[in-house]
Order: C-alpha cells, then structure tokens, then sequence
C-alpha cells in the first residue's frame, strides 16, 4: 500500500473534515430515511428438491423480475456460523494498520486489503476499506492476501466457500426453471471455472453522512450477488422507479440480487438493480459480498427460448464482461446500457 496514502480507517480517526475527494457532489444523498423495500423472503432448502412447487418458483422469478434480489433463508448455514464470519471480519479491522498492511494490494492488483481504487485523479471515492480475494476455484486463491490473523480465519472463509457454492447452484438452477428452461442452463453458460471472489468490506463512522458514500451507486457485473449484512446496522440501499429503498436486515438471511449477466441471460426477466451504501456517523458497519463471475472467455447472451417476436432480443452478446463493465463504468455509464440492442 501506499504509505501516502490513508485508509478510511485512518481517515475517520484523525481528519476533523471529510477530504474533497470523498464528497460526492453529484449525487442525490437526500434519502438517508429512505423507505425499507419489501424485499421477498425465500425458504431456498424447497428450491433445491426436485418437487420445488410451481408456487415456490413463481415466488422466485417474481422477486427476480421486480426486486432484482431476495432474503434466502434455510441455505445451509447457521446464525450461529454467520455470526463467527461477521465476528471474524470485526476482528481483521480491529487489528493495527501494520498487520492489515501485511495483506496490502499491490499496485495493480485488485486482490488484498485497501480503499477505494482510484483509476483517476478526479475519481471520488467511497467511504470504506475492504479485503478482496479469490475464494473460487481453490487453484486460484492467491494465499499471500488470505489473513493468518484473526487464525480461524482461512478455516471458516473456506468452509463458507464450499457452502455458498453450493447455495448458489440451488439458485441458479431454480432461476432457470421458474422461467421453463433446462435446470442448468445458467451453470453450463457461466461455466466450470466460474469465479466466486469475496469483497469483505468495513464502513468507519463518517462524520458527513451527507456529503459521502460508503459506496456510489452502481450495479453489479456479476452473474449473481451473495451479500451478508452487518447483523444490526443498515446501509444498503436499492434503486426503483427512481426512488432509493433501504434493504432490511435479517439476520440468518442471505441477501441474493441479480447482477448484470444475469439480466443479459435471462433477456430482461430478472433485474439487475442499482443500489448504493450510505454512511453513518454513529456506528460502524461491515458486510461480505460474495461475486459470482461467469468465465471470462465464455459468451454470455439471452438464452434462446426467452426470445420470441412478443419478447425480442434486447442484449447483445458479450465475453469478458468485468473487462466491458470496467470500460463503461470510468466512463460514468451503465455498463448494461451498452450491452442493450438499439431498436
């Protein structure tokens, strides 16, 4: 890491004023009260069976179609688990700046422990600090960047692996028969070599939560998103119909949301939704985004028995989508607009 510069960490205990190029100037921060979203809860230990009722999957394409996410409840992991996750990433952002350090990025690199990449100068940038890894496939886990210390930690982050593997082949397999497709019609177009990559991310206290983001708003590149809140504190928040919703915690939940690849292959079915992180002057927070990244070099395109002359093609296809999403997004677009066939 740069000794020049500060992590948020460092920032929220010595600046009396936020840096300028923290301030989010273009943003809409009026909604800090904004309302909760109603967001579906799903029971996914029924999507799994193979006599997943028509009800159940009705229940999950509606909640992909409108929300673009769900609360998953019964997925194989017990509070008492999350809780040792949630308490294990508490204690990595506890240790002394000088035993993180040992985990930095390096330049160049997006694995490891930092702040905010800045591509430029002018970037502004998001209140936290994250540790960012490779969690699957095991040959791909660079263990320079895994923390040793809290010591459970490669333990339990490795059993979480396995079991949100699991969790999201659940998923994506009922994803493709609430729409009538062959069950493993998402697996097979992502691939073998899929990529899960964990972002644990830290949001110190801010002093102006007006003024700051823990994240800007954006949408996901991923095929599917896997997200454990802070157990009590909220901060996420959801776009729709132009109005910004608080996403509530459940404690035993996962909070699962459609990302762009998804969108693309379901041809606009379900909903890849902006969202954003406020801050908070009061308390700290902590969540763990768990990325799921189709292959890099497999072509992600709308599966064709969802294109018809009443729904036609609306996404064209597109390879190495982190690469194409990367490209638009410093360009302040939204990515998946570029994706969209004009008609």
């Amino acid at each position: 890491m740069d000794p020049k510069l500060k992590t948020v960490q460092e920032l929220a205990y010595t600046a009396q004023e936020v840096p300028e190029n923290y301030i989010q100037k273009d943003c809409d921060l009026g909604a800090l009260n904004a309302p909760v979203m109603e967001i579906p809860v799903i029971d996914i230990s029924f999507l799994g069976n193979s006599s997943t009722s028509a009800d159940e999957l009705h229940k999950l394409r509606s909640a992909l179609g409108t929300f673009g996410c769900f609360q998953a409840i019964n997925h194989g992991m017990t509070l008492e688990f999350l809780n040792q996750i949630r308490a294990i990433t508490k204690q990595f952002f506890e240790l002394p700046l000088e035993k993180k350090a040992a985990y930095s990025r390096e330049a160049g690199g997006l694995e490891g422990y930092g702040s905010t990449i800045a591509f430029s100068e002018d970037q502004k940038l998001d209140w936290n600090d994250m540790l960012y890894l490779t969690i699957y496939p095991e040959d791909q886990r660079n263990l320079r960047f895994w923390p040793e210390n809290p010591k459970k930690l490669r333990s339990i982050l490795h059993e979480y692996t396995i079991k949100l593997k699991l969790a999201s082949e659940v998923v994506f397999k009922a994803m493709a028969k609430s729409l009538n497709l062959e069950e493993n019609c998402f697996v097979d177009q992502y691939g073998e070599e899929a990529k899960l990559r964990i972002k644990f991310n830290f949001y110190p206290k801010c002093p102006r939560p007006d003024l700051t983001l823990g994240i800007k708003p954006h949408a996901d590149g991923t095929a599917i998103t896997l997200l454990l809140q802070d157990e009590t504190v909220e901060g996420l928040q959801f776009l729709m119909d132009n109005q910004w919703y608080r996403a509530p915690i459940i404690p035993e939940a996962l909070l699962i949301f459609v990302g762009d690849q998804a969108e693309i292959s379901s041809n606009g079915m379900f909903k890849s939704r902006v969202h954003r992180v406020v801050t908070n002057s009061e308390r700290e927070r902590i969540s763990l985004a768990v990325l799921y990244l189709p292959e890099p070099e497999k072509d992600i395109e709308p599966f064709e028995k969802l294109v018809d002359e009443s729904r036609p093609r609306l996404y064209r296809k597109v390879k190495n989508y982190v690469d194409f999403y990367l490209k638009y997004y410093l360009q302040g677009m939204r990515p998946l607009e570029a994706a969209k066939i004009d008609f």
